[in-house]
């Protein structure tokens, strides 16, 4: 792992063991974040007015947009989706650190917002793909990486669509993150029609442009796509492996219609930003949040017993645990997937397969060393 605040270390040698590094990488609970006295401008989760931003939860600097000054010094930078943050974006990272560390640059790190292909899915009238990470967690997980000094998220939008490469490389990499390092992956493109790509990027003068490798995890290039694929064919296990830590998704806990407590098995209903995501069924689960932590049994997707299921949602049912929840955020990890949504004939089946998807949660979990656990 990189060290935090510009206390650079050397790039750690692949393969990565995703259970070190389980610990680490968990999303932060706000009970857990130092609160700093810092202007907040915009939204982590629904959006930016483009201005200059420091979130307060973050060491890390955060900015929003071009509408603010440049970078004051001279830049070490990647650039992608980093969606997931998986290990091949960790390697990444750790590379970027360690040539910024030498070169006696900033870290910085450039995302999108939305991600290209969301916005050019919604333009031609497409369903949008599965995204794996909203923007605060992402946010949270490259804090977490320690190897960025600062993350420039730019929206992505028809007037960003239509830079070409070369005003891509003058305005945002030269004027704005003046730019020193760059490094990408090897099938990194970028600008109007995607039109630059690495040669031109090693043709400027500017700054130095380097690529890396794919990174291999089990034999199979380590990816974003490899983990939406995995996590949608329920294979819950190969997606952690790949993203060196659980699948994850963060919200706050808000009310529902309670139909869980009347059944005699409350939830919790947690608020997500507004995505296509790549899970949908019955999961076992490990929450945390500032209540300290618990497993469970989750369901996402839509409802369609009670509900006509055209919109997804995410029901934690915590063992052990009878405190309310509402307005804490709570990081719920994907274990192990039971089984796929189903429609019932009434409650009282509903009622009845909750409780096996219970019994055979706490059975997986006392399998895989983790606590026993008994429903409340």
């Amino acid at each position: 792992m990189c060290a935090p605040n510009r206390e650079h270390s050397e790039t750690q040698s692949l393969p990565f063991k995703a259970a070190n590094r389980r610990e680490t990488r968990q999303p932060h609970s706000e009970a857990q974040t130092p609160n700093k006295s810092r202007t907040v401008s915009g939204s982590p989760e629904t959006g930016y007015n483009g201005a200059f931003c420091v979130f307060g939860w973050f060491t890390m600097q955060v900015r929003f947009g071009l509408s603010h000054p440049p970078m004051p010094s001279g830049s070490a930078v990647t650039i992608g989706n980093f969606d997931g943050v998986h290990l091949g974006h960790l390697h990444i990272l750790q590379r970027l650190s360690s040539e910024a560390r030498q070169r006696g640059l900033l870290r910085c790190a450039v995302v999108f917002e939305p991600q290209p292909n969301e916005f050019f899915a919604k333009e031609y009238g497409k369903e949008p793909p599965f995204r794996l990470t909203p923007l605060r967690s992402k946010l949270s997980l490259l804090e977490q990486s320690g190897c960025l000094d600062a993350v420039w998220v730019l929206r992505f939008n028809h007037p960003f669509a239509a830079l070409s490469a070369e005003q891509f490389i003058r305005t945002v990499l030269q004027e704005k993150l003046n730019t020193r390092y760059l490094l990408v992956g090897d099938d990194f493109r970028f600008g109007q029609n995607r039109s630059g790509n690495f040669e031109l990027l090693q043709s400027q003068t500017a700054f130095a442009a380097e690529r890396t490798p794919s990174i291999l995890v089990s034999g199979s290039r380590a990816s974003s796509t490899s983990v939406r694929l995995a996590l949608n064919e329920g294979r819950i296990e190969d997606a952690a492996a790949i993203l060196g830590h659980p699948y994850t998704l963060s919200g706050h806990v808000k009310h529902g219609r309670k139909l869980g407590r009347k059944l005699g098995v409350p939830t919790a209903n947690i608020h997500l930003p507004q995505h296509r995501y790549a899970v949908k069924g019955i999961y076992a689960v490990s929450v945390s949040g500032s209540f300290g932590h618990s497993y469970g049994v989750a369901s996402f997707g839509g409802n369609p017993t009670v509900s006509d299921g055209k919109k997804n949602h995410l029901e934690v049912h915590l063992f052990n645990h009878s405190e309310r929840l509402y307005g804490q955020r709570l990081h719920v990890s994907f274990l192990h997937k039971l089984r796929d949504e189903e429609k019932f004939a009434g409650l009282t089946e509903l009622q009845q397969q909750i409780e096996r998807d219970i019994a055979a949660a706490q059975e997986w979990l006392a399998r895989h060393s983790a606590p026993p656990a008994s429903s409340t």
